[in-house]
């Protein structure tokens, strides 16, 4: 029994440190390109695509998907190019307080400039400018060159993982950095966890400011297509209005963002930074993207309950994750839903030795179930995607993909808080005994 025990374990781990990550490293880049074609050719139909892979076969499919996109275009790389400019440009200049991430296992403490929604509105009116008034380009750039885009992000990302991941055995910015020996997981994962260049963080640049603020300006781009194309419907407004109302509610709690388990754990490789600066841009926005082509209009009865209730999801999960930033920001002298807070005090240790302690809230949304943010995370995209109706499976990928990875990630952080805090974990387990869903799970 042991020994079987020993070799499943061997197989689990080879999985989830070789197997698993090859797989992605492979296969993500080009469902990227397929879920771009699949909407733009083949009427957002995966069937569609399936009959061309068994007409042409499979690799000659893709291989005519990526042969003009390989190495992006010219007009892809120039987009790119300026609108990181712009964000790193914010990062640095743009008005904003010093704020500080949680301390590291190692004992160092991230420090951060807190601008993220002025370089919103900013990045929001220097589109808007370029495209209408001064007419610098047509508001539907992103979309017309949006195949070339997904390519040129993709080998920059690749490289960009390539560079992180040499950094961090051999100039890292700090001392939590390292490697497993597996250069394989080591690529996939990182080997840094608060890389900096030149000043800037690596992590606040690929997750919020190019990725989350990229969101925003692609969907707007595809609204602007769909215009040009067959007038604004109601169904495209109802989905990008949520989807911006999604992406300010994230920059207004970017502060809590940074000091998020995935921030404070995952380190910047191909996992988080390819992550962010391909697969949000072309997966995150595909609800959008479908229904450039898809004009449906709805009822205005139907409009209006799907606009409130992806709202209202929105706003209670921005709320759950106030409350526990309130709590941890007032050391427990706060009010949460009128009362004061009860919470866990869980301690840990550092890796330095030094003894700390942490804030578990258990009043308001955290006393439901420990992860119960991630409903109305859920609810929120699948408001926005259900304007695309059901005629095809692709505009609900992204919501299947989300429940998926918010799901492994309530298992990890559990797995990761039991690890840090131990008994008190267990004690603040059995208070809220639920991990996302109230009775269920």
């Amino acid at each position: 029994m042991l020994y079987n025990n020993v070799i499943k374990s061997k197989i689990f781990h080879t999985i989830r440190s070789t197997i698993g990550p090859l797989f992605l490293l492979a296969a993500s880049p080009s469902f990227a390109m397929i879920l771009w074609y699949t909407c733009v050719a083949l009427d957002g139909s995966f069937h569609q695509f399936w009959e061309v892979c068994c007409k042409d076969g499979f690799f000659a499919t893709l291989y005519g998907l990526w042969k003009p996109y390989v190495f992006g275009t010219k007009t892809a790389w120039q987009i790119i190019g300026i609108f990181a400019a712009f964000q790193l440009a914010f990062m640095k200049w743009m008005p904003g307080k010093i704020f500080y991430g949680p301390l590291t296992p190692k004992g160092n403490t991230p420090v951060y400039k807190a601008n993220g929604v002025v370089s919103f509105f900013a990045t929001l009116t220097l589109f808007y400018l370029s495209a209408y008034p001064l007419q610098l380009f047509s508001p539907t750039i992103i979309y017309d060159h949006f195949g070339g885009l997904i390519g040129a992000l993709n080998i920059f990302s690749l490289f960009f993982c390539l560079f992180l991941y040499f950094k961090g055995r051999f100039a890292p910015s700090s001392t939590d950095s390292g490697t497993s020996g597996n250069c394989i997981f080591d690529y996939y994962w990182g080997t840094e966890l608060y890389p900096r260049i030149f000043g800037w963080d690596v992590k606040m640049f690929t997750n919020c400011r190019f990725g989350m603020m990229g969101w925003a300006v692609i969907i707007l781009s595809f609204a602007a297509k769909q215009h040009s194309l067959y007038g604004l419907s109601n169904s495209m407004l109802i989905a990008v209005a949520l989807q911006m109302i999604y992406i300010f509610k994230f920059f207004c709690w970017e502060t809590g963002y940074l000091r998020s388990l995935d921030i404070m754990y995952d380190r910047a490789g191909f996992y988080i930074c390819w992550g962010c600066l391909v697969w949000v841009p072309s997966v995150y926005t595909s609800p959008a993207l479908y229904l450039v082509n898809h004009p449906n209009q709805l009822g205005t009865v139907v409009a209006t309950a799907i606009f409130v209730c992806g709202a209202l999801a929105i706003f209670i999960n921005y709320q759950a994750d106030r409350q526990r930033q309130k709590l941890r920001m007032t050391s427990g002298n706060c009010k949460i839903w009128g009362r004061k807070p009860h919470y866990t005090l869980a301690n840990f240790v550092t890796e330095t030795g030094e003894k700390k302690e942490s804030l578990l809230l258990l009043s308001g949304w955290w006393g439901i179930s420990r992860h119960f943010h991630y409903i109305p995370e859920l609810l929120g995209a699948l408001f926005w995607t259900l304007p695309a109706l059901f005629d095809n499976f692709l505009p609900f990928f992204y919501f299947v993909f989300l429940s998926i990875l918010l799901f492994d990630r309530a298992v990890r952080d559990d797995s990761r808080c039991a690890q840090k805090y131990g008994v008190d974990w267990e004690k603040h387990c059995e208070k809220v005994r639920y991990k996302i869903i109230p009775f269920i799970y």
